[in-house]
């Protein structure tokens, strides 16, 4: 029996100190969440609190972004495990300390209203510090790490030494081995270093980011679009069939002006240049007229040798010899009247 109350003791000991810690406490909230991205408890939602030591996940095509208590803002892109790992508040809307642990995946960090001495990133490579910045940063399967400057100033330190970063775009690649290249501006030359294309989705715009944080990036990094394996792949495009063209037309050239030319003879009215072979002539003097031309002057005779005569001639002779019987005759008459006369 005595042997039984040192246990009941201790228990009683452990469910006190339980009841007497205090819950975990809330350091932030999440502002925006896309497909899938859990917490300790399960799955995050906007507006969902996010405390200190918890461990924040997002799948393969996830994206969260959060606010943290004093303006700091952290956004968690596809496939990233990271770890709230201290967070020490104060009464002035800062914080005294905010670690962050980032196992794996890709990340953009923004401070906050703390001091830049208040602000360190663990990764396995190394070491971020943050002097008033924006930055990119990944976190590779083995470890190593990348970090790309968009505003401010930062350092990696690491096995091998530390850079400094300091102008926009400047980026430092480090291995958990202490291997490190020279801050340079970043390319998408990258990408092959990491060994992974869909690295740094926020500055190749694959991921896109809500907010003042999305207007950071850039870097000549948004003409790399890798596959997203998320993603099902668009048919491939039909190249339409060629049009065919009609060929260009020729300018109808000008039409020249030509001469004007005599109407052609109608029949339904009378013509005097063309002969009439339908119609007899008659060469019958005519007294009862005062001598005028021949309608049908030139027309209607033919000459001994099939050709068309000149008719006109012909009857203007013929008014000829009529004129000079009518003459002749007029002076046997009077001829005869002055016989008469003298007989009588």
């Amino acid at each position: 029996m005595w042997g039984r109350r040192p246990f009941f003791h201790a228990l009683l000991i452990a469910f006190c100190s339980a009841q007497a810690s205090p819950a975990a406490e809330p350091v932030g909230q999440a502002v925006l969440i896309k497909t899938e991205v859990t917490g300790q408890s399960g799955p995050i939602a906007v507006n969902t609190s996010v405390h200190r030591d918890e461990r924040i996940r997002t799948s393969p095509s996830g994206l969260g972004q959060f606010l943290f208590r004093d303006g700091t803002k952290l956004a968690v892109g596809w496939g990233s495990s990271v770890v709230i790992d201290k967070y020490v508040f104060d009464d002035t809307q800062s914080v005294r300390k905010l670690t962050i642990k980032a196992a794996k995946g890709t990340f953009r960090w923004v401070s906050g209203n703390s001091k830049s001495s208040a602000y360190q990133i663990l990764t396995p490579a190394g070491t971020i510090g943050v002097r008033g910045t924006a930055f990119d940063f990944y976190v590779g399967p083995d470890g190593t790490t990348a970090v790309v400057l968009l505003n401010g100033a930062a350092s990696f330190c690491g096995p091998g030494g530390c850079r400094q970063l300091q102008q926009r775009c400047d980026c430092v690649v480090a291995k958990p081995n202490g291997d490190m290249t020279p801050a340079r501006r970043v390319d998408p030359s990258v990408l092959d270093t990491l060994g992974n294309l869909r690295a740094l989705p926020f500055l190749s715009g694959n991921q896109r980011l809500a907010g003042g944080i999305g207007m950071l990036g850039g870097c000549n990094m948004a003409s790399v679009m890798p596959e997203r394996k998320d993603r099902t792949r668009p048919p491939p495009a039909v190249a339409p069939a060629p049009q065919r063209q009609d060929p260009p037309q020729r300018q109808a050239e000008p039409q020249k002006e030509r001469p004007n030319k005599p109407d052609k003879p109608h029949h339904d009215r009378p013509h005097h240049d063309k002969p009439h072979h339908d119609r007899p002539h008659y060469d019958k003097p005519h007294h009862d007229k005062p001598d005028r031309p021949d309608k049908h002057e030139g027309h209607g005779r033919h000459d001994d040798d099939g050709k068309p005569g000149n008719h006109g001639l012909d009857h203007r002779e013929h008014g000829r010899h009529h004129d000079g019987d009518r003459d002749h005759k007029i002076d046997r008459n009077h001829d005869r009247n002055r016989d008469f006369k003298r007989g009588r």
